[in-house]
């Protein structure tokens, strides 16, 4: 990925792969988002390289702008 580059980050090809599922399912700005949680996590573990753990550890701790409005749309009283 660009942004990887750019920021230094080495990303797995799983991870790659999962970050590109990810991205079609909601935005590939979402996806490229993950990157930067994704390191700290992987750095966190003593790796320098992110994983498809790392990605899935990171979806699962953050929500897309999709699955946010959904989930706000959703609670009682909040978008009234």
């Amino acid at each position: 990925s660009i942004r990887a580059s750019v920021e230094n980050i080495e990303v797995n090809e799983e991870a790659l792969d999962l970050m590109g599922e990810i991205g079609s399912k909601t935005s590939l700005r979402y996806a490229v988002q993950m990157l930067t949680p994704a390191r700290i996590i992987g750095e966190t573990s003593g790796r320098t390289k992110i994983n498809k753990q790392d990605i899935i550890e990171v979806d699962k701790l953050f929500f897309d702008g999709k699955a946010s409005a959904r989930l706000l749309a959703q609670s009682e009283g909040y978008m009234k």
